[in-house]
């Protein structure tokens, strides 16, 4: 399982079961840190063990190409890239 920043993942497990987020970082094999732009801002990201984590094989490709290219990433696209991600599965 690759896991890398801009990838999406739901939350299994903690307070914050049942909501999305994107990983900004990896830490080591059992942590990264996540964010939505919302509760969990880039200013504050989640550690998160990878174990309460469902991965959904989808990516944030604005996010992960505006990481490639050095641009600064902002809670907005965090918000941006999981509303498009859910509105995909609302219709």
């Amino acid at each position: 399982m690759d896991i890398y920043p801009g990838k999406i993942v739901y939350s299994i497990a903690g307070r914050d079961q049942g909501r999305y987020f994107i990983i900004i970082e990896k830490i080591d094999e059992n942590y990264v840190y996540i964010v939505d732009g919302d509760i969990r801002r880039l200013e504050k990201p989640k550690k998160k063990k990878i174990k309460h984590l469902r991965f959904i094989g989808k990516d944030a490709q604005h996010i992960i190409e505006k990481l490639e290219k050095g641009q600064k990433i902002n809670n907005s696209d965090i918000r941006k890239s999981l509303k498009a991600f859910s509105n995909k599965f609302e219709t």
